[in-house]
């Protein structure tokens, strides 16, 4: 019966694909260049000694003025990988449904993946499309701070490797409420947790589903709708047949073929440099293109600044992240937020003890840190040698850099090395979002299955049938809400939302598993207020920061370029080609947009920080002690020497069904 159900499912997708496949798909929205067409200029130090960048991009810039340029992979090659991705997780999915009978084997593989085993699936569950797709987009848009977006996550697993992955193994079970509710009031406590889990996942699911409509529109010409509804049926099947054990495996699987297409794409980036870092840094700071697009996209000069490097300030921070005070929240989102996601936590209780929790957390770190290492030096390549111009064109986030790298460095549109390497990375990218989504889904609904409906609505009597249906039946809501929230977010960058999630689980659920685990007199009522506390404050400052659109600041930013260029009329200066562009368009932006309000109603920010955890995360620790200190609870203190023994020793806990 499963088989059929899995070959229909893949039936059905296949169907999808081909009807879907002759049908036009609707530009991309354009950024503010994307009517601009680059030219071959290069300037700087190394100009004469490296091929330039101009030349570079030239074989790329062949769509016609004022339309933006668009992916072209070969479709023969790319349905091909595509379908050969889907037959070998489906494979995969069989053979773990055959063998996943009881709630530890859904939730938790049965506990016996081993420690270099789940390493492998901690990096794949953590490399996520935002990582390969977001992180290298905002560092060929934005330099620098991209780079900030591309290093934090390096460091988040030492916090995890030195803190919690050993107690968590010990004092859990499936999920994070498990961890909060030992020595409080259970009900209470995993109702929250299960809210705060749900929360997070849904945050850094919606990157993923906006991460693979992008691709999907570029891999199989498909409309980014379709491509959202399409992959989100494919995660759901995924978890609802296979759980943790087909995840797992699907995980590693990803991790191994993302590993290889990175390192293949940094190492071809550097042959292109000359193998020669200094030369290629000098390079994008004497690209003509780059500094044009750092003085009117990003800064907003419509007359160039005299003496003013514009190369110089794309290596420099404070293009994305303007205020320095950001860049330290950021890195506390990153360094913490790990610790505190609930799909993370939960791969801790699919190996059998603490020794191979640990050396799991040692396998990702290495894993980890090669991977956002090399996602730099794509970043940066891609802004050499494509343009940011062309990079915003074909998306305004970005999302498309490592795809248009990979069909460039490749040989270029329309040669087979070109569309051989484009349909590669662009199905390891497609991996990496099956895999990440699957885990996401499982652990939101092991929150709800197992924390709510087993643990408070039936008081943890019931059955092992009834938890694994109930999962999947709560896989399939989280799924369908997960796929509803993608269609919303189409336009955003997806690192800017993993970063969000980052900064919830910062704020919200690592100051409570910290203390549960470290602190005596931590109580229901504390665990309750970091959580509430620090989940409400931290999404609230992002309703109110320079994340969200302010139709007004655009007004007043087109006003801007509106005065200064007309005033180079009213001087008698007649306006180039490009210039005349910029302020057609900067007059249709402003009436366009003067007036407008935010989604909560603002005209400009509140709170001047795209990132919030640098207040948020003490909020949440404030009040986790504060509502400790007043609401004592003897029974959570009498119980803390039994928690702090099996956190050391691993006693009482269950030991792993499946070796």
């Amino acid at each position: 019966m499963l088989v059929k159900s899995l070959s229909a499912l893949f039936l059905l997708l296949s169907l999808t694909t081909a009807a879907m496949a002759a049908e036009p798909v609707k530009s991309p929205v354009p950024s503010s260049q994307a009517t601009s067409t680059p030219t071959a200029q290069q300037t700087g130090p190394s100009a004469a000694s490296q091929p330039s960048a101009a030349k570079a991009v030239q074989p790329a810039q062949a769509a016609s003025p004022g339309a933006p340029v668009k992916v072209k992979p070969n479709r023969a090659i790319t349905i091909t990988m595509f379908m050969a991705i889907i037959a070998v997780t489906l494979c995969v999915v069989v053979w773990a449904a055959k063998q996943t009978t009881s709630a530890a084997d859904f939730y938790a593989a049965g506990g016996g993946i081993t420690g270099f085993q789940n390493g492998w699936a901690i990096a794949g569950d953590y490399m996520s499309a935002a990582s390969f797709l977001g992180m290298s987009g905002l560092i060929s848009l934005y330099g620098i701070d991209g780079f900030m977006y591309a290093v934090g996550p390096m460091f988040s697993f030492i916090a995890i490797l030195l803190v919690v992955a050993e107690p968590c193994r010990n004092a859990g079970k499936f999920t994070l409420g498990d961890i909060l509710s030992f020595r409080a009031a259970p009900k209470t406590v995993r109702g929250v947790a299960a809210i705060s889990t749900v929360t997070v996942s849904l945050f850094y699911l919606i990157a993923q589903m906006v991460g693979a409509g992008k691709l999907m529109q570029v891999l199989l010409d498909i409309p980014y709708r379709v491509s959202v509804i399409g992959v989100g049926v494919l995660m759901v099947g995924y978890v609802v047949f296979g759980g943790m054990k087909a995840t797992t495996w699907v995980q590693i699987i990803k991790a191994g073929l993302l590993m290889t297409g990175t390192v293949l794409l940094a190492v071809l980036v550097m042959v292109k440099a000359g193998m020669n870092p200094i030369s290629f840094f000098s390079d994008i700071v004497g690209s003509q293109m780059i500094q044009d697009h750092v003085r009117m996209n990003v800064l907003k000069d419509a007359i160039p600044k005299a003496g003013f490097d514009y190369g110089q300030r794309f290596l420099e921070p404070g293009l994305f992240l303007k205020n320095p005070l950001d860049q330290i929240s950021l890195g506390i989102a990153w360094a913490l937020g790990a610790a505190g996601l609930p799909h993370i936590l939960m791969r801790f209780f699919t190996v059998p003890n603490a020794k191979e929790a640990r050396k799991s957390i040692v396998v990702a770190l290495f894993i980890n840190s090669t991977f956002f290492f090399l996602i730099n030096l794509i970043g940066f390549g891609a802004a050499l040698y494509l343009t940011p111009q062309l990079i915003s064109s074909v998306d305004k986030g970005g999302n498309m850099a490592t795809l248009l790298l990979a069909q460039k460095l490749g040989g270029g549109a329309g040669s087979l090395g070109g569309d051989m390497f484009l349909a590669f990375i662009c199905a390891v990218a497609f991996a990496t979002i099956l895999a990440v989504v699957s885990g996401l889904v499982l652990a939101a609904s092991a929150a709800i299955a197992h924390d709510i409906y087993v643990n408070i609505i039936k008081g943890g009597k019931a059955d092992q049938k009834a938890q694994v249906r109930t999962a999947k039946i709560t896989s399939l809501c989280v799924g369908i809400i997960a796929i509803f929230m993608g269609l919303a977010a189409e336009k955003e960058n997806v690192v800017a939302l993993v970063a969000l999630a980052f900064a919830v689980a910062a704020s919200g659920n690592f100051p409570a598993v910290m203390l549960s685990l470290f602190w005596k007199r931590f109580n229901t009522a504390g665990i309750v207020g970091a959580l509430v506390i620090g989940t409400v404050s931290a999404i609230g400052l992002v309703m109110v920061s320079p994340n969200m659109t302010y139709p007004q600041k655009i007004a007043n930013d087109a006003k801007k370029v509106i005065e200064t260029l007309e005033k180079k009329q009213a001087e008698g200066t007649v306006l180039a080609e490009k210039d005349m562009k910029a302020l057609e368009k900067a007059r249709g932006d402003f009436k366009k947009n003067d007036g407008g309000v935010s989604m909560v109603g603002l005209k400009a920010p509140l709170f001047p920080l795209k990132n919030p955890a640098i207040v948020s995360l003490p909020l949440g620790l404030l009040a986790a002690i504060l509502f400790t200190l007043l609401f004592r609870d003897r029974r959570a203190e009498d119980m803390f020497d039994e928690i702090e023994v099996r956190q050391i020793t691993g006693l009482g806990i269950a030991k792993a069904s499946d070796h």
